[in-house]
């Protein structure tokens, strides 16, 4: 968390990625952040909510950095990012999965 906020206090033109390389970016940032969460928790649907609230919080806080804006998009990528790495996360322990 700490690394995703000092970059996102960069000013654009130090951190800017061309589109679509900043969506994955932000995919791959957040989808270790919701895996080592869920680890950390032991449960994946508050690592996820963690994550997107944390995803959230981190566009918002853009909004006051020189060069960056707030994007729905890099959102998106933040959550569908989070849902994955709390759902690989999850799976790779057995933990809050439901039987089978």
């Amino acid at each position: 968390m700490a690394g995703i906020f000092y970059l996102s206090s960069r000013p654009g033109n130090e951190v800017g990625l061309p589109a679509p390389w900043d969506k994955l970016a932000h995919f791959l940032a957040y989808a270790l952040l919701g895996f080592l969460l869920a680890w950390g928790l032991e449960k994946r649907r508050p690592a996820f909510g963690l994550a997107a609230l944390y995803g959230l919080l981190d566009e918002f806080h853009q909004r006051f950095t020189p060069g960056r804006e707030v994007s729905l998009g890099d959102f998106l990528a933040d959550a569908l990012g989070a849902a994955l790495g709390a759902t690989l996360s999850a799976a790779r322990t057995g933990k809050d999965c439901p039987p089978g």
